[in-house]
């Protein structure tokens, strides 16, 4: 076989369908965010503003949570220097997980190197620890659940998406003996829209199934304390295993679950993804928990974070724009191609030093293509006149149509 030629006609396949994926250099400087400096392949820098970070509130800048880790940087070095069960469990990761459980109102949390990894591990690990377990997955679940779901081996149930009445009929079918888990998500990030929590809860209880729900694009942005839309919506003590991340509101890095003792332990203890895995640095750790700490009593943030997605969609809306709103703080527009999607994010970066990602197939299904932007509390007003009058031009300069909003 010609590998070389084997390698260029499957990036060339990318190119040619307009979805070949470029990353762009940009450095963050302390203090400025969402301001950073784009660095061209020329050499030449341009100074931009982000709009498609998942530093939700700006906590990655945050003078509490840096502080905790330059204490702990100082105090024990760079790394963890090893698994959790060979000299990688510090006083950091404890008091992290403590305040977790803490935040979750769990009797335990365990964490991982990433909540990618804490799906896939968890979730492949449960049919060890319950043989024969059926796992009912959304089908539009991120694709930690579906690996962490298709590594784990053994009977699965996809149900369409957010759609109870299906999910019923799926669980009606099966063996009412069998063990069952019904894995969901409490906010889908491509479109913004909410998972029926009460209702898939309502369901659990009914054909005894576990619940587990990750709320990544949730956690420190909703709830009175931050722990999600199960908090915020009650159902928060209804749920068996709940999935979040460090990386996105909490502005740090690492992923976990929260969940009884028990659970906890049982992962912990079958787990590959977590037994041969180095911990995460103390210094990342301590970072965490101060900023999991500060955004349970920060409601603040959350108001201003929800008020500035507000404002961006109601602009947004008012020039005709496609804006898929459900609710939430993410805010995707729909372009719908993926060669204009990706030359619209040129334009914006290098026309406007705006910067947002085109989201293309296989992230999205084809014809969905979409820029999507994530406003936070630190983009300012002129950011957001910047980001409003740029799209305007450049949706009138593409000749895309204008249109009532996408619900």
């Amino acid at each position: 076989m010609d590998y070389d030629s084997a390698l260029t006609a499957s990036l060339q396949r990318l190119h040619d369908e307009g979805r070949y994926r470029t990353f762009i250099d940009i450095e963050r400087r302390q203090g400025q965010y969402p301001h950073a400096v784009w660095t061209r392949p020329d050499g030449t820098q341009k100074d931009i503003t982000v709009w498609c970070g998942n530093d939700y509130l700006g906590m990655g800048q945050n003078p509490v949570v840096l502080a905790a880790m330059h204490e702990a940087l100082d105090a024990t070095g760079a790394g963890s220097g090893g698994t959790r069960n060979i000299s990688g469990t510090t006083v950091y990761h404890k008091r992290l997980e403590a305040e977790i459980a803490d935040l979750h109102r769990t009797e335990a949390a365990l964490v991982f190197t990433s909540a990618y990894i804490a799906n896939d591990a968890t979730l492949s690990t449960l049919r060890t620890i319950f043989p024969g377990l059926i796992i009912y997955s959304d089908a539009l679940n991120h694709a930690s659940i579906i690996e962490g779901v298709r590594r784990g081996g053994g009977e699965k149930r996809i149900f369409r998406h957010n759609d109870v009445a299906h999910l019923r009929e799926l669980l009606a079918a099966d063996d009412p003996a069998a063990p069952k888990l019904i894995a969901f998500e409490s906010i889908y990030s491509m479109d913004g829209d909410f998972g029926p929590i009460r209702e898939i809860c309502d369901l659990a209880d009914e054909f005894g199934a576990l619940t587990y729900l990750d709320e990544v694009h949730a956690v420190g942005m909703y709830g009175p304390r931050g722990a999600g839309v199960a908090e915020r919506d009650g159902q928060m003590r209804r749920l068996d295993i709940i999935n979040g991340t460090l990386a996105k509101a909490y502005g740090v890095f690492g992923g976990y679950i929260a969940a009884s003792a028990k659970m906890v332990d049982a992962v912990r203890s079958y787990a590959p993804g977590f037994i041969f895995t180095t911990s995460l640095p103390p210094a990342v750790a301590a970072g965490a928990a101060a900023s999991v700490r500060l955004l349970k009593t920060a409601q603040h943030l959350r108001d201003a974070h929800q008020a500035q997605a507000r404002i961006l969609k109601a602009r947004l809306k008012a020039m005709g724009l496609p804006i898929i709103d459900h609710g939430s703080h993410i805010v995707p527009v729909h372009v719908g191609n993926p060669v204009h999607c990706k030359m619209m994010s040129d334009m914006l970066l290098e026309n406007h030093g705006i910067y947002v990602q085109p989201i293309n197939f296989p992230t999205v299904p084809r014809g969905t293509e979409r820029l999507r932007f994530t406003p936070s509390p630190v983009h300012g007003p002129q950011d957001v006149d910047r980001l409003v009058r740029a799209m305007d031009e450049l949706w009138s300069q593409c000749a895309l149509n204008r249109a009532e909003a996408v619900a």
